[in-house]
């Protein structure tokens, strides 16, 4: 999924390389929506984006649930990249590398990034005791442990008891570098509950950590080494910088950083984040290496204001979801109204009442009922004024003018649902604006240029409530630009990576008159709750 590369500002943003134990949920569906959201906010404004997903595929838990399977554990890890991906298609999502940590380049990138911290005398030999989560893929204090030995994290999960010998990262020496970089950097751990978190972690005093394991054959052999194997965060988080390779690049670091790194901003649940807060820039100080600009780790989902869980037996089945509602549906609710960073809840009723409000009737009916007026009274043509015949106190024309800096303002603060808040303030008023102006009345009463002006206003209102909105809801963005006269396609990279277009387009007042829109139906149909017995 290659997009353009313009000469303008570079902003690479990634995922976390999920995990492929299993299917992909509705939880990593959620921090990939959010990025793509921000990748095409970037795009639209003429900047050359890379964005990067894709799967974490070593591991013991990786090595297990192959031999469950029955299968060879590439095999079981194909299967399961295949089904992240399948999934990214199905929501829209337009990445442009998908990393996965078995690629023979991957090893390259591991191999040199091990040899340069090892050459800085940061890894060492030693012996490893404790309590250890498969599933977490980390050891466990006891303090941590539930009662019958169980994990905090999976409860349904034994701990077991490991004393092996382990090669370490001396994590313990950049403490002080540490807390130099969040003290100089506020921003770079987001949102603020999670700088806490990581700060009052790294105030505890930080300890090294294990960076191998011994007896597991599913993973990359430790360079001087090979009764060791690289244990995960030494493997998956060098994903990101593998994926920076362009196709015919040698896998060597100077090539991997040369266009995209720093990576602007890693999108991670708040369960990764230490790794990615305090782990991952302590490895890169290590290894000599620009850090990225920031972390952020978003919340949980609940379903019905409980945690979901297999044991439960209310997950998301995100296909099914998919299945039943459409995309620009599922990633409307997740942005607008989960707060970014902050834990959120899905409820279907909320879900489909929230669409049929936004989407169905406020959006699409104020479009419908507009051109449906347009072609009564002025045969579907758009009238031609002049902006300037608007004064800046016009109740539409004066939240247009200023919508672009707030919403441009709310995407640049990962603040998705003021986003929505901001642009849904103007589509409110638009019809608002209709019922209060009455142009029923104001054809019958003979005053056409009154008509002209109020259709105007509110239609162009509508054309830049859709740009603006065509990160989140693309598919329904291009249906509306598309009834209103304009060939631009949001999904369509090449068309929409323009900074020029969107100078042109993030401002009030650049609907054309004169030309015929006939182009008429339903953007979006109102959405019924299933049968109890079919809930995703």
């Amino acid at each position: 999924m290659n997009q353009p590369k313009s000469d303008n500002v570079k902003f690479a943003i990634t995922t976390p390389l999920y995990y492929v134990n299993a299917a992909p949920h509705i939880g990593s569906a959620y921090t990939t929506i959010v990025a793509d959201v921000i990748a095409r906010f970037h795009r639209l404004q003429g900047h050359s984006v890379l964005m990067i997903t894709g799967t974490d595929e070593h591991g013991q838990k990786i090595q297990r649930a192959a031999e469950e399977r029955g299968i060879a554990p590439q095999e079981h890890c194909d299967a399961i990249a295949d089904s992240f991906a399948a999934l990214w298609h199905k929501l829209n999502i337009h990445y442009d590398r998908f990393s996965r940590t078995t690629a023979i380049k991957h090893h390259a990138i591991v191999k040199e990034f091990f040899n340069r911290v090892w050459n800085n005398k940061d890894i060492y030999l030693s012996k490893q005791q404790g309590w250890y989560c498969v599933s977490c893929e980390e050891f466990k204090e006891e303090r941590e442990l539930l009662e019958g030995g169980l994990c905090p994290i999976h409860t349904n999960k034994k701990v077991e008891w490991r004393d092996e010998d382990n090669y370490f990262f001396r994590l313990s020496q950049y403490q002080e570098r540490l807390e130099k970089l969040y003290r100089e950097q506020p921003d770079f751990i987001q949102p603020e509950s999670r700088r806490n978190e990581v700060l009052n972690f790294v105030k505890g005093g930080l300890q090294d950590f294990s960076i191998s394991r011994v007896n597991l054959e599913w993973g990359f052999p430790i360079p001087h080494d090979p009764n060791h194997t690289i244990y995960v965060w030494f493997d998956a988080l060098l994903g990101y910088v593998t994926a920076l390779l362009e196709p015919e690049d040698e896998p060597t670091l100077d090539n991997a950083l040369k266009n995209y790194w720093p990576i602007n901003i890693h999108l991670i649940g708040k369960d990764i984040l230490r790794f990615h807060a305090v782990y991952w820039p302590a490895m890169l100080m290590s290894a000599g290496m620009t850090l990225p600009g920031k972390v952020f780790g978003h919340g949980f989902l609940t379903k019905d204001g409980r945690k979901m869980g297999k044991t439960l037996g209310n997950t998301i089945d995100p296909i099914a979801l998919l299945d039943r509602y459409g995309s620009d549906a599922v990633r409307y609710y997740f942005l607008k109204e989960i707060e970014f960073g902050q834990d959120g809840d899905f409820n279907e009723t909320r879900f489909v009442n929230v669409l049929n409000a936004d989407l169905a009737n406020d959006f699409g009916n104020l479009l419908n009922r507009s051109l449906g007026m347009l072609k009564k009274y002025c045969q579907s043509q758009v009238p031609e004024v002049r902006v300037s015949d608007f004064s800046e106190t016009h109740p539409l024309k004066s939240m247009g003018v200023k919508l672009s800096d707030r919403v441009v303002n709310a995407y640049k603060s990962l603040n998705f649902t003021g986003v929505c808040e901001e642009i849904f303030n103007l589509i409110r008023a638009c019809n608002k604006y209709i019922d209060e102006q009455a142009p029923w009345s104001l054809y019958k009463q003979k005053q056409q240029g009154e008509v002209e002006r109020v259709l105007y206003a509110v239609l162009e209102s509508v054309r830049l409530c859709a740009y603006l909105l065509s990160p989140i809801i693309p598919n329904l963005c291009g249906d509306i630009y598309q009834q209103l006269g304009f060939e631009l396609d949001f999904n369509n990279l090449t068309l929409i990576n323009k900074p020029e277009l969107f100078a042109e387009h993030s401002r009030w007042g650049i609907l054309a008159g004169g030309q015929t829109l006939n182009k008429t139906h339903p953007i979006f149909n109102k959405l019924e709750l299933p049968s109890q017995e079919s809930n995703p």
